[in-house]
């Protein structure tokens, strides 16, 4: 359940209630009883890894070409022989 910040406009009295996406947003501040205010602030998520950022779809303008799928495909063409020249000598 998501953890929701509050604020009191009449003190300012500040806290955090968990509620679920259901429920009702809470109205009074249970300091003094005046109107309470949502406070809403930055998330904590961070996109990591390839297909977030805008310049990787571009090519590449010095002609070298980077990342590890060709070294994938590099190394799983040359495995494969080896696993099929050793069951053969047996």
């Amino acid at each position: 359940m998501p953890t929701y910040a509050y604020a009191c406009t009449s003190c300012g009295h500040k806290f955090d209630a968990v509620q679920s996406f259901s429920d009702n947003a809470l109205t009074e501040c249970p300091e003094c009883g005046g109107t309470l205010r949502k406070q809403y602030g930055s998330i904590g998520v961070t996109f990591n890894g390839s297909g977030f950022y805008r310049t990787d779809s571009r090519a590449k303008t010095d002609g070298s070409k980077e990342g590890s799928a060709s070294s994938k495909t590099e190394s799983t063409t040359s495995a494969a022989p080896a696993a099929a020249s050793t069951p053969a000598s047996s």
